[in-house]
């Protein structure tokens, strides 16, 4: 979820041809949510194998990541680890939501309120472990690395970018940016027309580019400063002042300078504030490392897709053409995405 930064927010549209050649550090729970919430049925039902086992997020990585490597783009997925002991009251609040929703989904189905059951079933989205090493399976049959996170997988993305390992973080979450990614890429996993929930409308996502330096001088404020907005206005380790937004909360800090002063003048607290800003400005992460990107395995994917999961072995193939595309010397997409490092 993170926290909400939009209202301060001047993204650039983008298209995806626009980071060819660039490595993007994908946040893999982000990314794989969004697959499991908009990749279903009509009624709202996951993609299932013929043993009941949900393929929502399996079928998002192959077709997404076929895509971005068209496009010419060298993914990179990093995934959570460790959450910190602040993050449990969101991980409880979001697992009561999921139950509401679940139970309201069930009742639209009874009622034959599809539309509703689809928007309802959304919200339900669970990535279990077994998930989890499907991905990795297949991102490792695709030859496209990942990254095993100590803790958030954003700020390993973050401390990859800022060390040029990568050159943005792709996720919905502008924590990214708290962070201190250089480059938060938005709307990347979900590019593309989409239906507006209960509205038979259709819109085009295109992807969305956040620079950190120019936030910060549009804003007039530090990165430390900018912290201390998210944590005024809620992230997923405190709860936010009530009554105070993201723009209530941008001129109180440049009022006050910081979330002590804010506080003081409305009579609020904020518990463990210091151990907060340190998860943003102190992450737990590891050194980054060199990428390497290797030559897709097309019987291991077809082997994993097709005779494990049921996937459509044309589909499968026309994915992975994508992929040679990119190794041909002679092909338009040719970058050498798959000869090495980053």
């Amino acid at each position: 979820m993170g926290v909400d930064l939009s209202a301060l927010m001047r993204p650039a549209k983008r298209r995806l041809e626009d980071f060819r050649g660039k490595v993007l550090a994908i946040d893999a729970f982000n990314a794989i949510y969004q697959f499991l919430a908009i990749i279903r049925q009509p009624d709202g039902t996951p993609l299932q194998d013929r043993h009941g086992r949900v393929t929502s997020h399996l079928s998002g990585l192959i077709y997404r990541t076929s895509n971005l490597v068209a496009a010419g783009i060298r993914p990179a997925f990093v995934f959570d680890g460790e959450a910190p002991r602040r993050k449990a009251r969101t991980i409880r609040a979001r697992g009561e939501i999921k139950r509401r929703a679940e139970a309201e989904w069930r009742e639209a189905v009874e009622v034959g309120d599809f539309p509703r059951a689809r928007m309802k079933a959304m919200q339900t989205s669970r990535l279990t472990s077994d998930m989890v090493q499907q991905s990795r399976r297949l991102l490792d049959l695709l030859g496209v690395p990942w990254v095993q996170a100590p803790a958030e997988g954003e700020a390993q993305a973050s401390a990859m970018a800022r060390a040029g390992t990568a050159w943005a973080v792709a996720s919905q979450d502008h924590d990214a940016l708290l962070f201190g990614a250089p480059v938060l890429i938005k709307n990347l996993a979900i590019t593309g027309r989409r239906k507006l929930p209960r509205k038979n409308v259709f819109i085009d996502v295109s992807p969305e580019e956040i620079p950190l330096d120019a936030t910060l001088r549009d804003l007039g404020v530090t990165r430390e400063q900018l912290v201390d907005i998210g944590i005024l206005i809620g992230t997923d380790f405190n709860e936010g002042v009530r009554g105070i937004g993201p723009k209530k909360a941008l001129a109180g800090i440049k009022k006050h300078g910081n979330a002590e002063g804010v506080l003081a003048e409305v009579g609020a607290e904020i518990d463990g504030l210091q151990e907060v800003r340190e998860i943003f400005l102190q992450p737990r992460v590891e050194p980054p490392t060199p990428l390497e990107w290797r030559p897709a395995d097309p019987d291991g994917v077809r082997g994993m897709l097709c005779d494990e999961f049921d996937f459509s072995p044309d589909r499968i193939d026309r994915a992975l053409a994508a992929f040679d595309l990119a190794r041909s010397a002679k092909g338009q997409a040719s970058l050498d995405l798959f000869s090495g490092g980053a």
